[in-house]
């Protein structure tokens, strides 16, 4: 079995279509190199091996140490460099390259073959001998990070003490003996914590690092990105083996990381920055902030640093042209990294690059426009979940802002929340239901697990292309990066800025969109969803087939469902009504009454109220199908628990408080989410569901001689098991609209059914269909039920569950489609064999979860049912699943 494949030199043994085999980066390495772009020859190790490499205990194979060595000779052969030779050295990077990209999360160790032999080498071919030596000291620094995993810091003190001793401010301030000077330094510190002196034989350099690779796919920080992107365990890395190129060689040499178009805004302009004399770690580690590629982008910032367009401008051009061709011939928006090497360009990756989720969709619908993609792809390339960025406020412009200072905006959106300075406590506060903006001086791939806890990233070093920046826009956390003017010290958990003090627990807000770092919280305004979002929207609803309704149970909510596109309520939970504190003595009264006339006093009582909430709703709803579930939840959750709610129920029922006690007392349950709930309230006091069926067709027979457009009641009875459960409670129902339609003189349309939420009902659903005209599948009690996981609970040990692989995900975010959707498509083959035209849909918290929207258009529901923030998810993955069936 081969593991390595060449590239560069006229020599391309992959190419874009090898991800799975070569990962995103050394396919798209091979495939530049094919179309004959300026690509530094170099091999990969295919991810097959690191699957292998875990097998066999962290081994390699001699098969694989003599195809590295035939890589190694390719290279030699076009660079005519030896790897080891002290005269005319070899250098190479290695770096990992996951099937997706995980910027940041694995480990790359550059300037790899130097040593002290072959650093007199490369300074005598360079003629620069400072350059030799700063290379060799970025290699040891890394080498002992990354590899021998020794202390990050020493070295960075070590550095910064040569600095200050010197005087200077910058590394590029550095001369060659200072090089050399903390070369000695680095080699000491090593020996001291390693025990070792720092390896001298380039050969095991490169297997070192090649392990360390290998290694980093199972690092904490590339678990946690895994776990929050669904990136499978088993999916590997590659390494990829490179020629380096240089962009640490004075003032025409450079590095820099750029977009096609810009990643925060989409717009159509290249986007990116680059260092003079540095290395591609110097921009993307945030050490250096910095400048700005093109002149247009440093104006608009205020920026004096000349932008690569002015400083190099021959080499921009091509750089340009390069970006033209990469974006027409990936057809998508593309990340690149490049180096400049004594003015020759240099291309080192390329990459669908991370953008938000207002970036994806201006980019999509304008390539769709321009011809480069089909409306179709356009659709495709949006991810669902990323609209959530777009779905929620941002700050008002005309709030009063205490601006403390200004960085650069790297993330769009707002955040306000308390400050933390460590990613620890910015996951356990945020745990404990606080909102947390995380304070860095720079963030490093270990700080993954905080970022995702925080409402917001605020940095003081690093540019619009530092980790900070490109993790941000990839979860849709806002990100203000490089503000400069910040002086930050996590260990006294203070950060200093303009003679003012902001300490762990102070309120900050920062614009992801300006940039400004505000005191205090700033108030916020609802999105507007026009503009590229409608355009997609009405694409997307073109070519879904799946309905999207809304679960809500307020006019607000259904207000907001409507204006985010809802073609319905697919559940409106009637107990909500029940909690509101003017009516909750009333329920009690209900509840606690020992006979029936004692409920019906109470429910005289709760009928114009409940008649009121329905009209609310149906106003909103007028025309359009309207999911009410009757009265569901245990009975312990309306009872009274304080000596003053007694009393107050006992004087409003007449009854004495001794009697209201001893009844609470009879209804207590062992386990009230499998008890006295749901339709079984109906069967014991159908009285109460007579009551609500009223009320709902009194007020839908209102709203249509108000608005001369009816809406469409659909009665939905919870928690059926059994057909005759169901068909006496249609009973009830039925009764109740004959009644209404008698005394009001007009009728109006209405269906009842039933919520599929007990694998019973699943699989007894041919049978209930005889009876029920719609079903709703209530995934989240069909999830407890099904797998006798309690939801409120289940968070104490799911996490290990999925981390082990017994759930590829939280079986009540994502649908358990192997069990519970199994009980799904059994119920709805069921169901349509008995009524051809039963109506199918899903109501629980899966209906706005994009993977298990797919699964329902795969088991053909005619609906999914998701909270009215998350209708534009649903519509657009609705699109996707019909695309993709």
């Amino acid at each position: 079995m081969t593991y390595v494949y060449r590239f560069g030199g006229g020599v391309s043994d992959g190419g874009k279509g090898d991800k799975n085999l070569l990962g995103g980066k050394g396919a798209n390495l091979a495939e530049m190199a094919s179309i004959g772009l300026p690509v530094p020859p170099g091999f990969t190790i295919s991810t097959e091996m690191c699957t292998r490499y875990y097998e066999e205990g962290e081994q390699f194979p001699q098969s694989l140490r003599d195809e590295v060595a035939a890589g190694i000779a390719h290279i030699e052969a076009v660079t005519e460099k030896r790897f080891g030779d002290p005269a005319n050295p070899l250098l190479v990077s290695v770096r990992s390259g996951a099937r997706v990209s995980m910027p940041g999360m694995m480990d790359t160790v550059l300037n790899l073959g130097l040593n002290d032999d072959t650093v007199e080498g490369l300074a005598k071919a360079a003629d620069d001998e400072r350059f030799a030596w700063d290379s060799y000291r970025r290699f040891i620094q890394m080498y002992a990070d990354v590899v021998l995993e020794l202390d990050h810091g020493a070295f960075e003190e070590a550095l910064e003490i040569a600095k200050e001793d010197n005087g200077f401010t910058l590394d590029t301030e550095m001369s060659a003996a200072d090089w050399k000077a903390l070369v000695a330094q680095y080699k000491a510190l090593v020996e001291e914590q390693w025990g070792k002196p720092f390896p001298q034989d380039v050969h095991d350099q490169l297997w070192g690092a090649v392990g360390a690779v290998f290694g980093s796919w199972q690092s904490e920080r590339a678990k946690v990105y895994r776990r929050l992107n669904d990136i499978p365990a088993n999916w590997g890395t590659a390494v990829n083996v490179q020629a380096m190129v240089f962009g640490n060689m004075g003032d025409t040499s450079a590095t820099g990381v750029a977009f096609t178009r810009d990643p925060s805004k989409g717009d159509r302009a290249y986007y990116g920055e680059f260092l003079i004399n540095a290395q591609g770690e110097d921009v993307v580690a945030g050490i250096r902030t910095p400048q700005y590629l093109t002149k247009a982008a440093r104006e608009e910032a205020g920026a004096k640093p000349a932008s690569m367009e002015e400083a190099m401008p021959e080499v921009y051009r091509e750089l340009a042209a390069v970006f033209d061709q990469l974006e027409t011939h990936y057809r998508d928006m593309q990340d690149i990294e490049f180096t400049v090497e004594q003015a020759k360009l240099w291309m080192l990756q390329t990459r669908s690059g991370k953008r938000t989720a207002k970036a994806a969709l201006k980019i999509a619908v304008d390539m769709a426009n321009e011809g480069l993609i089909t409306r179709e792809e356009a659709i495709a390339r949006v991810d669902p979940a990323a609209l959530d960025q777009l779905l929620h406020p941002t700050l008002d412009p005309e709030a009063k802002r205490d601006v403390l200072t200004k960085g650069l905006p790297a993330s769009p959106g707002a955040a306000s929340g308390k400050v933390v300075f460590d990613a620890d406590t910015a996951e356990k506060r945020a745990a404990a239901g606080e909102s947390v903006i995380l304070v860095r001086v720079e963030t490093s791939p270990e700080d993954i697990h905080g970022m995702h806890a925080a409402k917001g990233i605020l940095t003081a070093r690093g540019g619009m292309t530092s980790h900070a920046a490109v993790v941000a826009r990839g979860m849709g956390r806002p990100c203000v990066s490089g503000a400069g003017s910040l002086a930050i010290s996590a260990k006294d958990k203070v950060l200093r800025c303009a003679g003012r003090e902001v300490r762990e627990g102070d309120t900050l807000t920062i614009d992801g969109a300006s940039g400004e770092v505000m005191v205090g919280e700033v108030a916020t305004v609802q999105p507007e969803l026009a503009g590229d979002f409608g355009t997609l929207m009405e694409w997307a609803d073109a070519v879904r087939r799946l309905k999207v309704r809304a679960n809500a149970e307020t006019p607000l909510d259904c207000k907001t469902a409507r204006e985010f596109g809802a073609e319905g309520v697919g559940l409106c939970r009637t107990e909500h009504m029940f909690f509101e504190a003017d009516r909750i003595t009333a329920v009690r009264q209900m509840i606690l009454a020992s006979d029936e006339q004692g409920r019906r006093v109470a429910l005289d009582r709760l009928l114009p109220e409940q008649r009121s909430d329905f009209t609310a709703i149906f106003e909103v709803m007028a025309g359009l199908p309207v999911t009410v579930r009757l009265l569901d939840p245990p009975l312990h959750e309306f009872l009274p628990h304080e000596e003053a709610e007694f009393a107050e129920v006992a004087q409003a029922a007449g009854l004495d408080i001794d009697t209201l006690k001893r009844r609470a007392n009879e209804l207590h349950e062992f386990n009230p989410m499998l008890g006295h709930r749901g339709c079984r309230l109906g069967v014991t006091y159908p009285e109460i569901y007579e009551m609500q069926a009223r009320a709902i067709f009194e007020a839908a027979i209102d709203v249509a001689e108000k608005s001369g457009e009816a809406p469409i009641p659909e009665v939905m009875i919870p928690l059926v098991a059994t057909r005759r459960e169901l068909e006496l409670m249609k009973a009830v129902v039925d009764k109740a609209a004959k009644l209404v339609f008698a005394e009001r003189g007009r009728a109006v349309d209405y269906l009842v059914g039933t919520m599929i939420e007990l694998p019973r009902a699943a699989l007894k659903a041919g049978e209930i269909a005889e009876v029920g005209e719609f079903f709703s599948f209530g995934t989240n009690d069909l999830t407890q039920t099904t797998l006798g996981v309690s939801r409120d609970d289940a968070a104490r040990f799911l996490s290990t569950y999925v981390e082990q692989g017994i759930y590829a995900k939280d079986p009540f975010v994502s649908l358990d489609v192997e069990g519970v959707g199994e009980l799904v498509s059994l119920a709805a083959e069921r169901g349509r064999a008995t009524r051809g035209d039963i109506k199918l849909g899903i109501c629980g918290e899966h209906g706005g979860d994009p993977a298990s929207i797919a699964f329902c258009e795969q088991v053909g529901l005619d609906y999914v049912s998701a909270s009215p923030y998350r209708v534009p998810i649903a519509r657009l993955a609705a699109a996707q699943a019909a695309l993709r069936k």
